[in-house]
């Protein structure tokens, strides 16, 4: 990753109070902490998102919140990719994976979209899977029920408190993966949250 230009840490998720305890707004909930502990409202509107920015060791770090909704996010990431001139590998997604088990972090710098609506859409906007993501875990589910079903559900009232755990991980990660570099984000972090 570059550091001349900026950094644009994504996080994915629908907008609105109906949806803000889903599972499918966990990236959104990362960009939250990020915000909060670097004293960021994370309200102006641009690139079809909610934006705001800080930095992070000498590092400008751009958070962006779609709310084109889930299924369109790749258009505000292009947005903002085209404004501030930066190339994929200056991007970090932060999203749900219903394939990894509950409390897991994956940590990567490449990938496919898997079932993820929202990384197909960054992906076809972006055209290429050349960027990294941070994704968290909320998984086994039960694969008989429908699966938009499960990613819109409201995180279970005796799982919030492990969940708010991983969020504060995944935040971690974001800012290793920023300060120290990728492979030392994945070394330190990758893994279920004990």
């Amino acid at each position: 990753m570059s550091l001349s230009r900026p950094k644009l840490v994504v996080g994915l998720g629908n907008p609105g109070e109906k949806y803000a305890r889903n599972w499918h707004n966990l990236g959104y909930m990362v960009l939250d902490i990020l915000a909060e502990r670097h004293k960021l409202k994370l309200n102006r509107i641009r690139f079809k998102g909610y934006s705001d920015n800080f930095n992070l060791g000498g590092q400008r770090v751009i958070l962006l919140k779609p709310t084109c909704f889930m299924n369109n996010s790749g258009e505000s990431v292009r947005a903002a990719l085209d404004f501030y001139a930066l190339e994929p590998e200056d991007v970090i997604v932060v999203y749900d994976d219903i394939d990894l088990d509950f409390g897991t972090i994956r940590i990567r710098g490449r990938g496919g979209a898997a079932h993820h609506n929202g990384m197909k859409s960054v992906i076809a906007h972006l055209g290429t899977e050349e960027f990294t993501r941070v994704k968290l875990g909320f998984g086994p589910q039960d694969r008989s029920r429908d699966i938009v079903a499960q990613v819109l559900a409201n995180i279970p009232k005796e799982q919030q408190k492990a969940c708010f755990e991983i969020l504060l991980r995944a935040a971690d990660a974001v800012e290793m993966i920023i300060k120290d570099g990728l492979f030392a984000a994945q070394s330190k972090l990758n893994g279920p949250v004990k």
